[in-house]
């Protein structure tokens, strides 16, 4: 899809100014994860009872009192033997009592509006479908590992023989899971010949825990072993910098903070453009100015060029750079970050990116003149008290393929 370059403040200035309000959510939610789930069960019967209580009729109430108890109970069970079996690692309370007060809100608008008997098997059949979503949500999509093949052609790009490249973002590791072990075996299989990493590999409510750390370096590393792999940095609450150079110390990983990276493989010239990531898009985007317009950087060779020239590659872990990198010329921007918004609704897709332009670089393949853009859905979920949760944004695995010939770039589902 093709992208005005042209982004005037005032309309960039209202998802900036819902950031603080995602960091307060964020904030919230960590403190509500230190409660005990079993502490807030008088709150969790208490709603159930006020759910029910517009529904009138005695018989009525007490049905609809016991389903909300059970689904509220089926919710709290679900959750808690998410670690134990070793899906995921997240507290149970903060996302427990969103889905009680969904549920306790659906009961009581619907029994305010009909409390009948056929109202009330509707909203049964309704919260049943709340449950299936929970359990969906949890327990499948975040380990449903999705493979999509990028083919890339130029006339920069000189050989015939394609150039397979694996692009990864967003591991958020808290500890082995399932989907850790399928993105191992997938990139085995797929044997590429370069893998880009883009920058979140440790989730926020394990920068500071030592295991995960380990258990990072252990994946970055058996990655690392499959093909040459080149990376940046991510979110600064996340990569952070008293922990991440830890990381990746003495692992044979090319690291690149606001650098270039010139390389020819099977005949293909590329030129790596890796720019560390801050909270201001604004001065990281000064920053890749300058290191374009510093020859010792471009060997006088500027993005934007003739066939003949090398193809340029920006990795940077936010799509917010990418009207600054159509401007300069860049040829193919790769990002993560938006976890494609990880919880989607049907039609309406993203709810929250955390990006600067909010959906308007929410997730896949964007356009802009002769710049490309893409933005992965990433692998890992977010941290702190949010739900270890996907919906209809399963994690992703991007398969680049670059070749010669006239300027396209075509997405398929691997």
């Amino acid at each position: 899809m093709d992208e005005n370059p042209l982004t005037t403040d005032s309309g960039q200035r209202p998802t900036e100014q819902a950031r603080p309000l995602l960091h307060l959510a964020l904030l919230g939610s960590e403190i509500l994860g230190r409660i005990p789930p079993l502490s807030i069960a008088p709150a969790l019967v208490g709603m159930a009872a006020i759910g029910a209580w517009p529904w009138g009729h005695p018989s009525l109430q007490a049905w609809m009192g016991i389903a909300l108890g059970l689904a509220i109970l089926g919710d709290g069970l679900s959750l808690a033997l998410l670690p134990r079996y070793g899906r995921s690692f997240g507290p149970v309370t903060p996302p427990l009592l969103a889905l009680a007060i969904l549920r306790t809100a659906l009961a009581f608008v619907l029994g305010t509006i009909a409390p009948t008997a056929p109202m009330a098997a509707g909203t049964v059949f309704l919260q049943t479908g709340i449950t299936a979503a929970q359990l969906y949500a949890t327990w499948v999509e975040p380990f449903r590992l999705t493979l999509t093949s990028l083919e890339i052609r130029s006339p920069k790009l000189q050989s015939r023989e394609p150039l397979r490249v694996l692009h990864l973002s967003d591991i958020h590791f808290e500890g082995w899971t399932p989907r850790e072990r399928q993105l191992l075996e997938l990139a085995r299989a797929l044997a590429p010949d370069l893998i880009f990493l883009t920058g979140d590999y440790l989730n926020l409510s394990s920068v500071d825990d030592g295991p995960a750390q380990q258990g990072i370096r252990d994946l970055l590393r058996a990655l690392a072993a499959v093909a040459p792999t080149y990376a940046v940095v991510g979110s600064p609450p996340v990569d952070r910098p008293d922990v991440i150079p830890q990381i990746f110390a003495d692992l044979p990983i090319t690291w690149l903070i606001d650098e270039v990276a010139e390389m020819e493989v099977k005949g293909h010239r590329l030129r790596l453009i890796g720019i560390r990531c801050t909270a201001n898009h604004r001065q990281d985007g000064k920053r890749l100015r300058q290191i374009l317009a510093d020859p010792r950087s471009t060997s006088g060779e500027r993005p934007g060029g003739e066939a003949g020239g090398p193809f340029h590659i920006l990795l940077y872990h936010s799509p917010d750079l990418f009207p600054v990198a159509a401007e300069m010329g860049i040829d193919l921007h790769l990002a993560g970050h938006t976890h494609g918004g990880q919880l989607r609704l049907p039609l309406f897709g993203a709810l929250v990116t955390s990006s600067a332009f909010w959906k308007r670089y929410e997730a896949g393949l964007y356009r802009m003149g002769p710049s490309t853009l893409y933005v992965s859905r990433g692998l890992g979920v977010e941290g702190k008290g949010a739900p270890r949760a996907r919906f209809l944004a399963p994690p992703e695995v991007v398969l680049l393929r670059f070749t010669h010939g006239l300027p396209v770039a075509h997405v398929t589902l691997g």
